[in-house]
């Protein structure tokens, strides 16, 4: 089945038939940007008044059990339409986009969102859609509906660490004929990376990296963020893992010397949409730095993962 025919079919007729999405992506088609340099990394500041619901979504438990989710069938818009991918998710134009072309990618059910479990889908989700970024928000790393579980996927070229991170110098950790898994501290934010051919290696890198790093006091994973997709020309998958150790920065909230950002992965990939014009004009990159430094695992912090990494584990990408 071609994916790729069937998304663009529904991408098209959403922004004919519903008003909603057809407003929003034509507003994003004139957002105002401006880029800024990290050292070796860049970022993309995006001026997107209509993520202001997302970046102020209420995440708790109350509030979360006093809304109704948004990613359920029975509360969305009457023009709202998806299209099934497998007999698990329900693929849907997101109408408050961040890309030129932006889906969400559903659970049918109403179940946490959870990653151990559906590294596959999201790995089998980029062969389908080579011409996306599968993107997953932890439930305390950017997911506003973290009661819900779902993917996201966003055009290619859109996010500058997807091209960075293919030239970055990577530590290796353990590699195998079928790919490696490496550490990276160059691009302003610490990070570990999977590049493999087979879907096998790939699941087997990332359970083990989910497996090492630090759960939370009444957390079910790791805080993370994750970027994967199909190299079409190298025929590999590629996987970018953020470790967090915070969800929303000291400064977080509205109002004079308060900065409404909730970074997800999107913001770990370069891409920050900001919904307030005076945060898009006062954000200045030792500003964005001192956010990634704060949400993002330390070089220390991780230093058991990077050292303990190859321990128990041989060629064949299998524990000992």
């Amino acid at each position: 089945m071609d994916y790729s025919v069937l998304i663009d079919r529904l991408f098209t007729k959403q922004l004919r038939d519903w008003d909603v999405a057809g407003a929003n992506y034509a507003a994003l088609a004139a957002t105002v940007t401006r880029t800024v340099s990290l050292g070796e990394s860049t970022v993309t500041l995006q001026f997107n008044p209509e993520r202001r619901r997302s970046s102020a979504a209420r995440v708790d438990k109350k509030s979360l059990a006093k809304r109704s989710c948004f990613l359920c069938t029975e509360n969305q818009p009457a023009k709202q339409r998806a299209m099934l991918w497998g007999n698990r998710y329900k693929i849907q134009v997101n109408p408050y986009p961040i890309f030129r072309r932006h889906f969400t990618i559903a659970d049918l059910n109403h179940v946490p969102q959870h990653l151990a479990g559906r590294v596959g889908d999201m790995l089998s989700l980029a062969k389908d859609l080579p011409d996306f970024v599968i993107f997953y928000n932890g439930p305390l790393c950017g997911a506003s509906a973290p009661d819900h579980a779902h993917f996201q996927a966003g055009a290619k070229g859109a996010m500058p660490l997807c091209d960075e991170i293919v030239h970055a110098t990577t530590m290796l950790l353990a590699d195998g004929d079928e790919g490696f898994i490496g550490f990276v501290d160059m691009l302003g934010r610490n990070l570990f990376t999977i590049e493999t051919t087979t879907q096998r290696a790939a699941e087997r890198y990332a359970l083990r990296l989910l497996d090492l790093l630090p759960v939370n006091d009444g957390a079910d994973e790791p805080m993370v963020n994750v970027l994967c997709w199909w190299d079409k020309t190298d025929h590999a998958w590629r996987l970018v893992f953020f470790p967090r150790r915070k969800h929303r920065p000291a400064c977080y909230g509205e109002g004079e010397g308060r900065l409404l950002l909730s970074p997800g992965t999107v913001d770990m990939g370069g891409l920050w949409a900001v919904p307030e014009r005076k945060d898009f004009d006062s954000l200045t990159p030792e500003m964005i730095q001192s956010l990634y430094n704060e949400l993002c695992m330390s070089r220390k912090e991780l230093s058991p993962i990077i050292n303990g990494f190859g321990q128990h584990w041989d060629d064949n990408l299998g524990p000992i």
